[in-house]
């Protein structure tokens, strides 16, 4: 057993009877309560399970190398996509995010990829279909969503929050184009140090609603498929926290 391997299983014993006030409006508590090896075709990770007192998902961190006490850790947040993650669906990017994700992480010493059980942006597995319905017949995504009642975005990364607290990770570089979640995880006390892009070409059957995510819910994607290289002109900047408008800016 390495030290990394070490350090979770000590911290592994001393969440089991974690409790706290918890966070955001829903007082959510996580603990730490599963630990293991994760070989997959990307490298090698582990996987630690948590537990919530809001409801029965389980969400999962993947940790590539030492990430407890890391400083500027690389760290995804992957919200479950059953169509995409596993049935290869092209009608989003997830499955792709996902995966060059973890291709990102396996370049890396260290760093944490969390998979949070918010199918639909939050709306459920049900409810996405109900969407997906309502867009094959002309509506965008954030249409359909606010037609079923939903806002666009229905996610709360508070459970992502005390997942990170929990791995004592002090400070974090987020992969993302999503603007709301480095503003959410600000707010819930995460130290964001800085974004990675997270550039996925679009395909011709995803290209609309990623074109919608720019354009109504201010994600930052590059159409091109290429990031957006800083000029001397560009105003002065921490990245990943503030971008000026542009023609296109996925979660």
């Amino acid at each position: 057993m390495n030290n990394s391997d070490r350090a979770l299983q000590d911290l592994l014993q001393r969440e089991r009877d974690h409790e706290c006030e918890g966070f955001g409006s829903a007082k959510l508590c996580v603990r730490l309560v599963a630990v293991a090896q994760l070989p997959t075709r990307f490298g090698e990770f582990r996987i630690a399970a948590f537990w919530n007192n809001s409801d029965a998902k389980e969400h999962i961190a993947i940790l590539r190398g030492d990430v407890i006490d890391g400083e500027e850790v690389p760290t995804r947040l992957h919200s479950e996509c059953l169509t995409g993650d596993g049935l290869g669906s092209l009608r989003c990017d997830c499955r792709d995010q996902l995966e060059t994700a973890l291709k990102k992480l396996a370049d890396h010493q260290r760093g944490l990829l969390l998979y949070l059980r918010q199918e639909g942006r939050g709306i459920g597995l049900i409810n996405k279909l109900r969407a997906y319905a309502l867009q094959d017949d002309g509506m965008d995504t954030v249409e359909a969503n606010l037609a079923l009642g939903f806002r666009d975005d229905e996610r709360d990364y508070a459970v992502a929050a005390h997942m990170i607290q929990s791995l004592n990770v002090r400070s974090i570089r987020l992969m993302t184009n999503n603007p709301a979640k480095v503003q959410q995880l600000q707010g819930y006390g995460v130290q964001v140090h800085g974004r990675i892009p997270h550039v996925i070409p679009p395909n011709d059957h995803n290209r609309f609603y990623l074109e919608t995510k720019a354009r109504r819910s201010g994600h930052w994607i590059d159409f091109s498929g290429k990031p957006h290289l800083a000029e001397q002109s560009d105003p002065v900047r921490v990245e990943g926290i503030a971008e000026p408008d542009s023609p296109g800016r996925s979660e």
